[in-house]
C-alpha cells in the first residue's frame, strides 16, 4: 500500500477548521497522498474561505451541496464518498476531524502501525495542556504505549486501512444515524481486524468545536439529552 486518502468534514467553525487544515498540509506523508476538505453546507462566506484557503494549500474542497440536498450532517454521505475515492486509488483512509490538530509524523506514524490483519489505527486525543481527553477518557490510566484495543474508536484522527474497507460497504451505514466511529469500530472487530490506538502520537483534540451545542452534554446533561432525543440529534 503506498497510497492515502486525507479527509476532513466540515462545517463553518472556519478558525479552527483552519488550524487543523494548516497542519495537516504541513505534516510529512510519506507516502503518495490526496486530502480532501468535505464542506457540510457550510455558510457561503465561509464556503469561500475555505475555497481560499485551498487555493493557498493546495489541497481539494468538496461542496456537499453541489452534489446532494439532504441537510446536515451528512457522514454517511462522506464515508460512502471517501471509501469509493480510497477503493479507485488503492488507498488507506484518514480521518481527521476539524476540530483536530496533528503533528507533523502522525500520517506516518499512522500508516507505520498498518500490519497483517489491522483494521484501524487512530492517535490518542489530548488537550492543550497534553491531558488525554474526550473520547479516549478511558485511556488516561493507561502507559503511553501503541496497543491493540477492543475498546471503541473515535474518527477524530483514523485510518481505516484498504483491506477493511475492501470487507465492509459503506452504503449498508444506516441512514437513520448521524456518527459512525462506534459502529465502524464494532465492524472492524466482528470481521476479525485488529484495532490499535497510538498512545504515541497524542493530537490536539478540542471536543465538539464545530458543533457547540454538543458540550451541553458536559455543562447542562438534560438540555442535551432533551434535544437529543425531541430533535433527532447526534445519532450514534
Amino acid at each position: 500500500m503506498s497510497k492515502l486518502l486525507i479527509i476532513t468534514p466540515v462545517k463553518d467553525s472556519i478558525e479552527l477548521t483552519e488550524l487543523t487544515v494548516r497542519s495537516v498540509m504541513k505534516a510529512s506523508f510519506g507516502v503518495e497522498c490526496e486530502y480532501v476538505v468535505y464542506d457540510d453546507f457550510s455558510t457561503p462566506e465561509n464556503a469561500l474561505l475555505l475555497d481560499s484557503l485551498a487555493k493557498e494549500l493546495g489541497f481539494r474542497v468538496i461542496h456537499l451541496c453541489d452534489i446532494i440536498d439532504s441537510p446536515s450532517p451528512n457522514y454517511r454521505f462522506v464515508l460512502q464518498h471517501a471509501q469509493e475515492l480510497a477503493l479507485k486509488t488503492d488507498s488507506h483512509l484518514v480521518i481527521v476531524e476539524s476540530d483536530v490538530v496533528v503533528n507533523p509524523d502522525t500520517f506516518i506514524r499512522l500508516v507505520s502501525a498498518v500490519a497483517d490483519n489491522v483494521g484501524m489505527v487512530a492517535s490518542v486525543t489530548i488537550d492543550e495542556s497534553g491531558n488525554i481527553n474526550f473520547p479516549y477518557l478511558y485511556a488516561r490510566k493507561w502507559s503511553m504505549t501503541d496497543r491493540v484495543i477492543s475498546r471503541r474508536l473515535s474518527f477524530c484522527c483514523t485510518l481505516l486501512t484498504n483491506v477493511f474497507l475492501h470487507s465492509y460497504d459503506f452504503q449498508l451505514l444506516n441512514p437513520k444515524k448521524n456518527w459512525y466511529d462506534v459502529f465502524i469500530t464494532h465492524i472492524s472487530l466482528r470481521k476479525g481486524f485488529r484495532n490499535m490506538l497510538l498512545m504515541t502520537d497524542a493530537v490536539v483534540h478540542r471536543p465538539h468545536s464545530s458543533r457547540p451545542w454538543k458540550l451541553l452534554k458536559y455543562t447542562n446533561p438534560i438540555k442535551y439529552y432533551w434535544l437529543k432525543y425531541t430533535r433527532g440529534f447526534d445519532k450514534i
